[in-house]
């Protein structure tokens, strides 16, 4: 390993650090109230040397969101290369990205408030058109498999694959933010698991994008599903 590649590895094992850190400082007291220099007390490091990788705490927060984007891209990925069918890929995702908000909370949150000014309004122009595009494959992913599905006549043609990316991830996130919200609230007080409802609208509005013949599967594995999982 040459000088060079040694500094590289270095810098990059340095900037880990300073995520790692920063996500502590983050969770424990949000972007609005967390500093630069919580920040480097953190990941006991000067200001001065934190400021050689990232311009400023919103970049911090972008690149812990790209970390998040990231995972769900490569689990997204791995059902996609796994599964044969398309129609199992769907039900495989809609699990993925429940298990996502379940056990990466921090990650979802973040995400989450992806498109709230105060996160965009400081972050450097480079930091930006990364997480553009680091989200626009992620958003590519889910409308691939959509047009797979019409191409096999799994998907209804009349289907808008980008509308419906919108509509199942939209609807999704949402419900996933008061699960996180206010689900505790939702159980004892209605007697209602929004948990069970979330995964009632995933099925919903899965049925209703796919042909019959993609239905009468989606059925089956759903069934299959209930057996193995009681």
């Amino acid at each position: 390993m040459g000088i060079q590649e040694r500094k590289e590895r270095e810098k990059e094992r340095r900037r880990e650090e300073i995520l790692d850190a920063a996500q502590r400082v983050f969770v424990d007291k949000g972007l609005t109230t967390a500093t630069v220099d919580d920040i480097a007390i953190a990941a006991e490091l000067s200001k001065g040397t934190l400021y050689l990788y990232f311009e400023s705490k919103e970049d911090i927060y972008i690149a812990l969101m790209l970390r998040g984007l990231r995972l769900l891209y490569g689990v997204f990925n791995e059902i996609i290369s796994r599964e044969a069918s398309v129609v199992a890929i769907l039900l495989r995702m809609e699990e993925a990205y429940m298990e996502f908000f379940n056990s990466q909370r921090n990650y979802f949150r973040m995400l989450d408030s992806a498109y709230r000014p105060n996160v965009h309004r400081e972050i450097s122009e480079e930091m930006r058109k990364t997480y553009t595009a680091e989200s626009q494959k992620n958003w590519e992913q889910i409308i691939n498999v959509f047009n797979r599905g019409v191409r096999e006549n799994k998907i209804r043609s009349d289907v808008n694959p980008i509308d419906m990316a919108i509509i199942m991830w939209s609807n999704s996130t949402s419900l996933m933010t008061r699960i996180d919200r206010e689900g505790e609230v939702w159980q004892k007080e209605r007697n209602i698991n929004l948990t069970k409802t979330l995964e009632s609208s995933f099925r919903l509005l899965t049925d209703a994008i796919l042909t019959p013949e993609g239905r009468l599967e989606y059925a089956a594995l759903i069934k299959g599903h209930s057996r193995t999982n009681p």
